[in-house]
């Protein structure tokens, strides 16, 4: 059986592609690093070495739709785009794992 089909992404230009492609690469670098998520300081060094040039991407691909005067953002279509390819997960590698339960009544 093969798995279901995702959803088309939707129509960006090759700029905001470029946008969300780096965005995403931020992400999952960020995702590397987290020290609540980490098991050694190598991994978390790396993944910091590569968000700099990440960093550099992205700046460059806002300084593109900038320049070709794509002065506003879509942020639902980039929505759109950034589920299809996955966003949502990769964010939540960024954010700190839930914790224990603590029982009801307990600080």
């Amino acid at each position: 059986m093969l798995p279901p089909e995702l959803p088309p992404l939707p129509a960006l230009t090759r700029a905001e592609a470029e946008l969300i492609d780096r965005y995403l690469d931020a992400v999952d670098q960020l995702g590397r690093i987290n020290p609540a998520r980490g098991a050694d300081t190598y991994a978390g060094l790396r993944a910091a070495q590569a968000l700099v040039r990440t960093a550099v991407g992205l700046r460059d691909a806002l300084a593109l739709m900038h320049e070709r005067r794509e002065t506003r953002i879509h942020a639902s279509t980039m929505a759109r785009a950034l589920r299809v390819l996955d966003g949502e997960r990769r964010c939540r590698l960024v954010a700190v794992p839930p914790g224990p339960r603590e029982p009801d009544g307990a600080p």
